[in-house]
């Protein structure tokens, strides 16, 4: 079985991320998305409100679940059975850290293989952070993020 991890924090997630994901569904019988939790970072949102939103746009979905995790992202892919992770590219600077981390977690964990996914260009300039600052000062979200998740927004 073919089993993915699509790590991130999703806070919130984006139209972007919902592409990315969808892209990735045939390739696998089952994809993980697992939202970090990292203490030291100041959330948006709380983990359960990401939670819920993620399985609120991904209802429909039978090869996809949504999953917590704390620490490092490979352990995450040994407790889940993952043998691949996903990820999704905007820019130069975004594959350059992607591959940076990519190699890293190969070293750690030589099973697993990072598929990059680049972003459609209609989507590269869309993320979380700027997402998270429009919320902020009480702007328009819904070009950038799902429909489903603007009840929780």
């Amino acid at each position: 079985m073919k089993i993915a991890l699509f790590p991130g924090s999703f806070d919130p997630i984006t139209i972007a991320h919902v592409n990315i994901l969808q892209r990735a569904t045939p390739l696998f019988d089952k994809i993980v998305v697992g939202i970090g939790l990292n203490s030291a970072k100041q959330n948006f949102l709380s983990a359960e409100q990401r939670l819920q939103i993620l399985q609120t746009v991904f209802k429909g979905y039978q090869n996809i679940e949504i999953q917590t995790y704390e620490g490092l992202t490979v352990d995450f892919c040994r407790k889940i059975d993952a043998t691949y992770m996903v990820r999704g590219i905007r820019s130069a600077a975004d594959f350059e850290y992607e591959r940076a981390i990519a190699q890293i977690n190969q070293t750690m964990m030589p099973e697993v293989e990072t598929i990059l996914l680049l972003s459609k260009p209609e989507y590269s300039a869309i993320s979380s952070t700027i997402v998270r600052d429009i919320l902020r000062n009480q702007g328009d979200v819904s070009p950038f993020v799902p429909k489903e998740a603007l009840n929780f927004l």
